[in-house]
C-alpha cells in the first residue's frame, strides 16, 4: 500500500492536489479552521483516483486522507450548515484566484452549490494519507 503525500506551494500544484480530491468525502463536523496558528484542516474520505483499474479490473477504493493549508489569515463558508456537524460534504474542486501575488483566495467547490473561502498569505498546502484503503461501492460518475 502506498500513501499519497503531496504539497502544493503554487496554483500549478494545487491543480494537482484537486484532482487527488475530487469526490472525497467528508462531515461538516470534519472542517477546523485554527486563526491562532493560521491553518484549515479537514479530514475525508477520498477516492482513489490514481489506483490502476483495467478492463477486466474494476477496483475502486477510498483512503481517509487529511489536507490542509497553512498560512491561513481567514476562512469563509457559502452553502455549508455549519450548525450540522453530520452533514455529508462531497468536494469537487479546489482553485486559487490571485489577488496580491503571492496572496489570494483559496476556493473548495463541494456539490450542491457549497464552497469554502480561505483568504491566503500564499498557497502551501498538504494532502497526506493517513490510514489504509477499503473498497468503494461505486466510481464517481460526472456525466455531461
Amino acid at each position: 500500500m502506498n500513501l499519497l503525500k503531496l504539497v502544493a506551494l503554487d496554483d500549478q500544484d494545487l491543480s494537482i492536489v484537486s484532482a487527488h480530491v475530487q469526490d472525497a468525502v467528508l462531515k461538516v463536523g470534519d472542517l477546523e479552521y485554527m486563526p491562532a496558528v493560521k491553518r484549515f484542516m479537514m479530514t475525508m474520505n477520498r477516492f482513489v483516483w490514481e489506483a490502476k483499474s483495467g478492463f477486466f479490473r474494476q477496483h475502486n477504493e477510498r483512503r481517509q486522507s487529511v489536507l490542509h493549508f497553512d498560512r491561513v489569515l481567514g476562512a469563509k463558508t457559502s452553502g455549508i450548515a455549519r450548525d450540522k456537524p453530520d452533514e455529508v460534504l462531497s468536494l469537487l474542486a479546489i482553485s486559487f484566484v490571485a489577488l496580491d501575488k503571492p496572496a489570494g483566495i483559496v476556493e473548495l467547490i463541494f456539490s450542491g452549490g457549497g464552497a469554502i473561502m480561505l483568504d491566503v498569505e500564499c498557497i502551501e498546502a498538504r494532502l497526506a494519507d493517513i490510514g489504509g484503503a477499503w473498497e468503494a461501492t461505486s466510481r464517481p460518475f460526472h456525466g455531461a
